[in-house]
């Protein structure tokens, strides 16, 4: 009785604190900026906020190419294709980021703790980090496809 009551005494004081961080949510995403003015409204939402796309939607989940995968608001080089793997989620999924590619918060919706990461030029959401992945990294970082798009190396 008493794990239940504690389990849910934790998920109402995270949904609280949500609501706290809210307003700090609201401002922050205030603070992106849109350098590439033909995102589509889908894409706005889910950059700015923070927002997630259809799992399975994605092309870049069947992306096999060597390249690098960009910001698709700032062009920000993020992720190598030698990074990518298939997770069985339905986003496009990376062992690693580039150096210096993100920012990261703490995100309390669903009530739930987990780690969101924004583009560090930009500032726009790209998706969430698990510790799930493959070794030796076991991070999953789990991005939306329409927050990317692909440059194949020549």
């Amino acid at each position: 009785m008493k794990t239940i009551r504690r389990k849910f005494l934790k998920l109402i004081s995270q949904s609280c604190l949500s609501i706290i961080i809210l307003p700090y949510n609201f401002l922050y995403s205030a603070t992106k900026k849109i350098f590439n003015q033909n995102l589509t409204k889908e894409q706005k939402k889910i950059m700015f906020d923070e927002s997630t796309e259809k799992a399975f939607s994605s092309p870049l989940n069947n992306e096999k190419r060597k390249g690098f995968f960009h910001c698709a608001n700032c062009g920000a080089k993020l992720f190598s294709s030698d990074a990518k793997f298939d997770s069985g989620t339905g986003w496009p999924s990376f062992t690693e980021a580039l150096p210096g590619a993100f920012k990261t918060k703490i995100d309390y919706k669903f009530g739930m703790k987990r780690v969101e990461y924004h583009c560090a030029k930009c500032g726009v959401h790209h998706g969430h980090v698990f510790d799930d992945g493959p070794k030796p990294s076991q991070k999953r970082f789990c991005n939306n496809g329409l927050c990317l798009f692909f440059k194949p190396v020549d």
